[in-house]
């Protein structure tokens, strides 16, 4: 019997790719999809929840109840903007999100998708790196029954995914001499969706995942 997951972030690279894993598992029996804006994907496994504001997730719960796990994957560039904006977005919203899942879910997995690079001294000088660091840290001190942080680098997006920016495809066109020159730093859209969905049933030893974690952890060369 498959399980049951919350995923954010269906109208971005990481969040589309990472449902329409789910969606062609036989591990998973249902997907729901909290956005703030609708999203055009439809299949029977998938339902969605509107929420305009996920500081207000709170009005939601009843929605939230009873799933296995959470695919955090909501996110967006820290180009143009503040450090405090990038903050509230970045840091502030997840752990409020992941704070009212906790309440009703203790017994959750929640996957948070980070980045490469990521600080987790919280002290160094590029800013979003801080920033994700702190979020990844406050994350793994939540009672769920296990957080995993995920930091992938450069990703190909997977074929027929709508939501896929200019400089992605820019990687995707180039990603064999990518992953060739840089086998640390690349990795596939789908490769992320399958290690959460491994992680669930499997584990990992690791609370961050770096490249080579999820390519071994999506594979299952554990």
């Amino acid at each position: 019997m498959g399980f049951k997951v919350i995923v954010t972030g269906a109208t971005g690279l990481v969040g589309e790719g990472v449902i329409l894993e789910c969606l062609a598992s036989d591990k998973v029996s249902e997907v729901l999809m909290v956005n703030r804006r609708p999203s055009k994907m439809i299949h029977p496994k998938l339902k969605e929840l509107i929420v305009p504001n996920f500081f207000k997730l709170d009005e939601f719960t009843e929605q939230l109840k009873d799933y296995n796990a959470c695919f955090y994957c909501a996110g967006i560039s820290s180009n143009g903007l503040t450090e405090a904006d990038y903050t509230k977005i970045t840091f502030d919203t997840t752990l409020h999100f992941a704070n009212v899942l906790v309440k009703h879910n203790p017994k959750m997995i929640f996957c948070h998708v980070s980045g490469s690079h990521t600080d987790s001294t919280e002290k160094g000088r590029v800013m979003w790196a801080r920033v994700k660091g702190k979020a990844e840290n406050e994350l793994m001190k939540l009672p769920f029954a296990k957080v995993y942080n995920f930091r992938p680098g450069a990703m190909k997006p997977t074929r027929g995914q709508k939501n896929v920016k200019g400089y992605y495809k820019i990687i995707s066109a180039l990603f064999p001499v990518f992953r060739l020159l840089f086998p640390n730093n690349t990795c596939t859209v789908a490769k992320v969706g399958q290690a959460m969905i491994n992680s669930v049933f499997k584990g990992y030893p690791k609370q961050i995942l770096e490249v080579k974690d999820i390519k071994l952890l999506a594979e299952n060369q554990l």
